[in-house]
């Protein structure tokens, strides 16, 4: 029997990367600047991990011997979403980024969907999803027109209010602009469903988001350890990220509580060979999208209080990956993500890497997980190199 689990910390970046300011983003690194702005980490666990031999991080001094490999990770794929981050740790690399739209959805996109829909739209233009809805969220009880938004990502985002717009209702819509509309030259990464709740002046966005996403190619490592017989669960918004490809059960989760909660009981209690894949989104939605570094570093000490239970519950021959797939630099004027490195700790239960540092590739996530659980070689094309192996 071999497990493995691989947890994403969403928006978690460690530096720049050498193009970053082909992106807008020098000098952008999401955890060195967010351990300067509150006056040093406070993450002990994950400092007894190896967290400060990733990189030179205030309040978190680097461990010699730590047990786990620390490292940063750099992607091959073009852009700084989610989508083809997540993608990539598996295997998937985006050679060409997901079309954005920094001046709003073209005639050809917004006139379909509001055909299909039935609806007329409001807004068509990069916001935050938080100041959009208490700007226009009146006008669009009073009208019942979509919200539609867009930012520097790859995404189509539609706010409605859930007692103006049933939650089946949007969820179609953002499916019907998915399958039928977003396609072709046109295919965004993610279209992001937004309810929200609450009287005007006090809206506030409900957990029951859902994106729906493109399907990345296969084979890759998700395919890969399927194939050697594992079961993959996702938490969080695995499935949705992945389109359901390869992805066996799905633990949709509404909090980073949830997630890890719901990650420690698969741990606990999962057997045979599995992978439980889990992202923990709120220090991206919640705290770098706002500029929000000390609630930034909250979410991460909620992480590192649960984290002593999460490395209880693996068993002799576990492999544990903490991981990220962008930056979202909190500090920074932008609000949006970051072209930053990728974050790695990846810990084998009962092993000590003695401080081992490792320089790599983000799909080396998943040819670690692949190795682990016995799968086949990596197809052709597909990057990636073993970080541990069993």
């Amino acid at each position: 029997m071999a497990r493995a689990c691989v947890i994403v910390l969403d928006a978690v970046g460690v530096g720049a990367l050498p193009d970053a300011a082909d992106y807008g983003d020098e000098g952008s690194d999401t955890l060195g600047n967010v351990a300067r702005a509150v006056g040093g980490l406070d993450l002990p666990t994950l400092e007894a991990l190896g967290l400060g031999n990733v990189a030179p991080l205030e309040g978190c001094p680097p461990q010699p011997s730590a047990p786990a490999v620390a490292g940063r990770l750099r992607p091959r794929s073009k852009g700084k979403d989610t989508t083809s981050g997540h993608w990539e740790l598996m295997g998937v690399v985006t050679a060409q980024p997901f079309p954005t739209y920094p001046h709003g959805f073209p005639h050809d996109v917004i006139d379909p969907f509001m055909h299909r829909t039935g609806r007329g739209v409001l807004a068509n233009r990069p916001a935050s999803g938080t100041e959009i809805i208490q700007e226009l969220g009146e006008e669009h009880q009073r009208t019942g027109k979509w919200i539609v938004y867009t930012s520097a990502d790859s995404v189509f985002q539609v706010a409605a209010h859930v007692d103006t717009v049933p939650l089946d209702e949007l969820y179609e819509a953002c499916r019907i602009a998915r399958d039928e509309i977003l396609v072709g030259k046109h295919a965004v990464g993610r279209v992001i469903a937004r309810p929200f709740a609450g009287e005007p002046g006090a809206f506030a966005r409900t957990p029951d988001r859902h994106d729906f996403s493109l399907a990345p190619k296969t084979p890759n490592y998700l395919t890969r350890v399927r194939e050697a017989g594992a079961t993959v669960h996702g938490v969080g918004k695995i499935h949705d990220i992945f389109a359901g490809s390869d992805i066996d059960d799905s633990h949709p989760t509404k909090s980073n509580r949830e997630g890890i909660a719901t990650t420690e009981q698969l741990l606990r209690y999962v057997d045979g060979d599995a992978l439980v894949f889990t992202n923990l989104v709120e220090t991206d939605m919640l705290w770098g999208h706002r500029n929000d570094p000390v609630n930034f570093h909250r979410a991460l000490q909620d992480f590192d209080r649960s984290l002593p239970d999460l490395l209880d519950a693996l068993r002799p021959g576990d492999v544990l990956v903490v991981t990220s797939d962008h930056g979202c630099d909190p500090t920074t004027p932008s609000t949006d993500h970051s072209r930053e490195h990728a974050l790695l700790l990846a810990y084998a239960e009962g092993r000590n890497a003695a401080g081992r540092f490792h320089e790599g590739e983000f799909a080396d996530v998943g040819a670690t997980v692949n190795a682990w659980l016995g799968g086949k070689a990596a197809p052709r094309g597909v990057p990636g190199q073993p970080i541990v192996t069993p």
